[in-house]
């Protein structure tokens, strides 16, 4: 029904700024990871949001997603001399920390915070003009 739309729109931009916060969280989990499971050191990651268009989904009043996850190909690695970490280069003796910078992840995280609360005070908004407008019907 069109009438509650703005929940649908509401609860996918929901849904794909957490996703968002999720990342941010592990960026900064990973800020000191030289080793992964894969191998080699840890690539920051990004979100790339999308349009949810009705045309393709049929998902009326559209709304947000979160399209792909992206490792972060611009920012550079850290390096760091420290001969006796396990993962130093042997001829160099620096070690590749992750592109991760701590400050940057924190002000991303501020702003998926703020973008995840607006939502919950636009969900909540919607919901209280709902109650009344069933109120005013009776």
């Amino acid at each position: 029904m069109a009438f509650f739309s703005s929940f649908q729109i509401t609860a996918s931009a929901l849904t794909a700024h957490r996703l968002w916060l999720d990342t941010i969280v592990d960026n900064i989990a990973n800020a000191n990871t030289t080793r992964t499971p894969a191998g080699g050191t840890y690539n920051r990651k990004d979100v790339v949001f999308e349009e949810i268009l009705e045309a393709k989904t049929g998902f009326k009043g559209g709304g947000v997603r979160v399209s792909q996850i992206v490792e972060d190909t611009k920012t550079p690695y850290r390096y760091v001399f420290n001969p006796n970490h396990p993962d130093a280069d042997p001829n160099t003796g620096l070690v590749k920390y992750p592109n991760v910078n701590i400050n940057d992840e924190i002000v991303n995280l501020l702003a998926a915070q703020r973008a995840y609360e607006a939502n919950v005070t636009v969900f909540n908004t919607a919901k209280a003009m709902y109650a009344k407008a069933l109120e005013l019907s009776r």
